[in-house]
């Protein structure tokens, strides 16, 4: 998913301002089913969340020559840019479970939650002192969970295809980045079962 957007900021130092997020998400789970009937399923499952964010920020100069002086009193460039990415991997674990409504077509319910504050403990900065290299460790936190139901079209004996609507919610705190979103809305998917 990406983001941008330009805004007009009042003032006296910089007029403009551009912002664009990218996020993505990828996922990879193993599972094994405690119920198996010819009208439903319930199925357990593990694996891991892969998530990536990046930004970019630019501040652009008002164009007003009078202010050229302030800005170079105050050390200001004309353009100022900032970007920066991250990305993490979360462990998840949860439950599925499916209702055969007619022939190939079912609905589905499935939950998880994941991070269980896995990569806080390896938070960390570093930064030197004389000629050494040291790692202060930093707070940090890492959690998600995500909710998600539809309908599944089995297309094949072997793949799959579902319509439906998920809910994400991360929570990730990593040294000075924080990650607090909420994700929601409808999608399309489709998957393998070996």
């Amino acid at each position: 998913m990406e983001v941008g957007a330009s805004a007009t900021l009042p003032g006296l130092l910089f007029t403009t301002a551009n912002l664009h997020l990218k996020s993505g998400l990828a996922e990879g789970f193993v599972g094994y089913r405690l119920i198996n009937c010819d009208k439903a399923s319930l199925s357990l499952f593990a694996g891991a969340r892969y998530s990536y964010m990046a930004g970019d920020l630019s501040i652009f100069n008002n164009g007003d020559a009078r202010l050229a002086i302030l800005r170079r009193l105050l050390g200001l460039r004309n353009k100022l840019d900032f970007s920066g990415s991250i990305d993490w991997v979360d462990p998840v674990i949860g439950a599925r479970g499916k209702v055969r409504v007619w022939r190939a077509i079912s609905l589905y319910a499935e939950g998880d939650v994941g991070g269980f504050d896995a990569n806080s403990d390896s938070a960390f900065e570093v930064h030197r002192q004389g000629r050494t290299l040291v790692k202060t460790p930093v707070s940090s936190s890492d959690w998600s969970y995500q909710v998600q139901g539809g309908v599944e079209f089995q297309v094949t004996r072997w793949m799959w295809a579902q319509v439906g609507w998920r809910y994400l919610k991360y929570d990730f705190v990593h040294g000075g980045f924080t990650n607090k979103t909420e994700l929601n809305g409808p999608f399309i998917q489709g998957g393998v079962n070996f």
